[in-house]
């Protein structure tokens, strides 16, 4: 599997607060010309968060997506979230102001590999990452998120017989972490009927019990907050899972139950184990809270491709949109609606 450069300094030069500001009100006036609504994903720059209308993860912002009454979505993100807005709103035009801002998780699987792997296993009921393109969802018979993935795999197996044979993929420790939830590491024979890909997120993959057990070592104090939503965290719930860090004090909790969480305990101290854009939103909402990166180089350069100038161009020129063939799209669709409808 290519490795892809995840781990990397911002290449993007900064912007003085001036352009900022003249930047920012000319999104804002562009947005409002085109009938345009502008969603970011936590994970963008600052500046990006800011000009956003909506800010949240990417099923949250999908949600956004498919009820806005604008003409126009700019989903500042990667390429697949974009897809998924497309997908679940056709009759929009949706832009994305990079269209090389990828993601290294999707990257790992495509739709040929996954009809390679079915037809090993026909009959095998497959569950996929919503961090997956448009083409590998017309695959699937499920979506899920961090948060949800095992209460589609016990869904599956009642609607369709504990013996049935499931194909999860593409992040290889969300499918660990599945298999450890539900007992299967305690039942070799249906174990070997929950097939995991061997793929991950290198984000979340640098984040290793090492960094965090430091982290925690010199933050005691620290309450130790893990995103579930995003696949940057997988990995470290693999391993509060295994015993490999210490469960008391860790708070497995979403993107609005993190906010909530810091909100609540404005004062407190955490340790953040996901992509680091996510303190700036944190921050914002509890400025006093202190905020420690579980590990300074979970850092996604493509979530730092898109640009407030990007933006604007994206918006100004209506470039870069985001299209998925009808016949793909209409296949997509179901694995996520299943996934939306499961909760």
């Amino acid at each position: 599997m290519e490795q892809l450069p995840t781990l990397q300094p911002n290449p993007n030069p900064e912007l003085s607060r001036e352009q900022v500001e003249r930047m920012s009100t000319e999104v804002r006036a562009l947005a409002a010309e085109r009938n345009a609504v502008i969603l970011a994903h936590n994970y963008q720059v600052p500046e990006v968060q800011d000009v956003a209308d909506h800010l949240g993860d990417s099923l949250g912002l999908s949600r956004e997506a498919a009820a806005t009454d604008a003409d126009v979505i700019v989903f500042c993100g990667v390429h697949f979230m974009a897809e998924t807005a497309a997908i679940l709103s056709p009759q929009k035009t949706v832009l994305i102001p990079d269209p090389d801002a990828g993601c290294s998780l999707s990257d790992s699987i495509d739709a040929d590999q996954l009809r390679a792997w079915k037809a090993e296993h026909p009959g095998a009921v497959v569950v996929m990452y919503v961090n997956t393109s448009a083409e590998v969802k017309a695959e699937t018979d499920y979506c899920c998120t961090s948060s949800n993935a095992v209460k589609v795999v016990e869904h599956i197996w009642a609607e369709h017989g504990p013996e049935t044979e499931i194909l999860f993929g593409p992040d290889m420790w969300l499918g660990s972490f599945v298999a450890r939830e539900t007992g299967l590491t305690e039942d070799p024979e249906r174990y070997r009927r929950f097939m995991v890909w061997d793929g991950e997120c290198h984000v979340h993959a640098g984040i290793r019990p090492g960094d965090i057990t430091r982290t925690r070592a010199e933050h005691p104090e620290a309450e130790f907050l893990i995103h579930p939503e995003c696949g940057c965290s997988t990995q470290a719930l693999e391993y509060v899972a295994t015993g490999d860090i210490e469960s008391e004090g860790v708070h497995m909790l979403s993107t609005s139950g993190m906010l909530k969480h810091v909100e609540d305990n404005p004062d407190g101290e955490f340790i953040v184990a996901t992509e680091n854009g996510m303190l700036y939103p944190l921050q914002q909402a509890a400025p006093q809270a202190n905020l420690i990166e579980a590990n300074r180089m979970a850092f996604c350069k493509y979530m730092k491709m898109i640009t407030l100038p990007k933006l604007r161009d994206s918006l100004r020129e209506l470039k870069f949109e985001v299209e998925v063939a009808p016949e793909v799209a209409a296949r997509a669709k179901l694995p996520i609606e299943r996934m939306v409808a499961i909760g």
